[in-house]
């Protein structure tokens, strides 16, 4: 019997069209003799539209993003709950979406509402691993080495610029990293390396955010490594991005392909144990559960500092995630398969819990 699978894509976020992509690499890599595939397109205007179960895995994009019809945009049945009230096992939910509004523990808080299984960090994970400001605090209390950083809010900025740009000035040094505080993919990062960059940097990122956050910018390598699992998570191998642009922006990421995937990095074995104890010390910090990428900076004299982790990483075939555990002798296949199992996994482990006193 196929297990069914819904997987939402799109969304109302910044980061769109990036998921649109991973939707669009997931449903040609899945097994459709293992899976009863439903897409459920998300527009960018928020209205959720349910689409025929595929049949196969040739299907062309555009059918998959049609904007709704007039019956669709007010239909509230997205999900047949009929196999819940039956003892038949639920369909499994696969977000697969990128950026506010599906990444930041939004969706999630709606499927563990509806009590279903999905793929992916939990609602704390999600969405303390959005807001950087957030992430940087938890990683900062459990004692994971970070560079230093500074946050500001919208309306404290609006009220006395320069007071906030001066507060930065204060704690940091040129060059620095302005970014919004709840975005991925890079969308809204500037580097600064003047005042005049950082007030520019400023009005940009607070169109995406009402929080954005200023990191000290170091010389040093990024090294990512991508953790799967629940309460027994695992490591990849590493890998360096090295962008031929100045630092790995968006369109760096999607768009020219300026920038270098080196897998497995060159470091020295004892660096990569400490990038792996990090990973792990900041995937449990978190509570994550299922994926994480988590990303490093490795300076010239092997100093380590965390950087960030990503709960909804890039995951088409040719994004740093999935090519880790293609190194790792995982396959791109295997690895949707063995997420979905993570899934089920802790939302069995969920139907243990008591709701009741009786």
């Amino acid at each position: 019997m196929k297990r069914k699978l819904f997987l939402l894509y799109g969304g109302k976020s910044a980061e769109h069209q990036v998921s649109i992509r991973t939707a669009f690499a997931v449903m040609q890599a899945l097994d459709f003799d293992k899976y009863e595939v439903t897409p459920v397109y998300i527009t960018e205007e928020g209205q959720w539209v349910k689409r025929e179960a595929l049949e196969n895995p040739v299907k062309q994009l555009n059918d998959l993003i049609v904007k709704p019809t007039k019956e669709e945009q007010n239909s509230l049945t997205l999900f047949n709950n009929s196999a819940i009230i039956s003892n038949d096992e639920p369909p499994v939910i696969f977000p697969l979406l990128h950026g506010t509004n599906g990444e930041d523990g939004t969706v999630q808080g709606l499927l563990e509402v509806l009590n279903l299984p999905y793929v992916g960090n939990g609602v704390l994970a999600s969405s303390a691993g959005m807001d950087k400001v957030i992430m940087k605090n938890i990683f900062a209390q459990a004692g994971l080495k970070q560079v230093d950083y500074v946050s500001a809010l919208r309306h404290e900025w609006e009220q006395d610029k320069e007071k906030v740009y001066r507060r930065v000035e204060e704690s940091l040094t040129y060059p620095c990293f302005v970014k919004p505080a709840n975005l991925g993919s890079s969308v809204g990062i500037n580097k600064c390396n003047d005042r005049t960059e950082l007030e520019d940097a400023f009005v940009e990122a607070f169109q995406f955010d009402r929080k954005i956050i200023i990191e000290q910018g170091i010389e040093a390598r990024e090294i990512e490594i991508g953790v799967l699992g629940n309460d027994e998570p695992q490591c990849s191998v590493v890998g360096e991005i090295v962008p031929k642009a100045e630092f790995y922006d968006y369109k760096a990421k999607y768009e020219d392909g300026n920038t270098a995937l080196i897998i497995p990095a060159d470091i020295p074995e004892e660096t990569y144990e400490t990038i792996k104890e990090m990973a792990i010390q900041a995937f449990k910090a978190l509570d994550c559960s299922g994926l994480v990428r988590a990303d490093f900076f490795v300076t010239k004299d092997g100093e380590v500092y965390i950087n960030e982790v990503n709960t909804m990483p890039g995951f088409t075939p040719v994004s740093m995630f999935p090519l880790l555990w293609k190194h790792s002798g995982l396959e791109y296949s295997q690895l949707i398969d063995r997420l979905v199992e993570l899934g089920l996994e802790r939302y069995n482990e969920k139907q243990k819990l008591r709701y009741t006193l009786d």
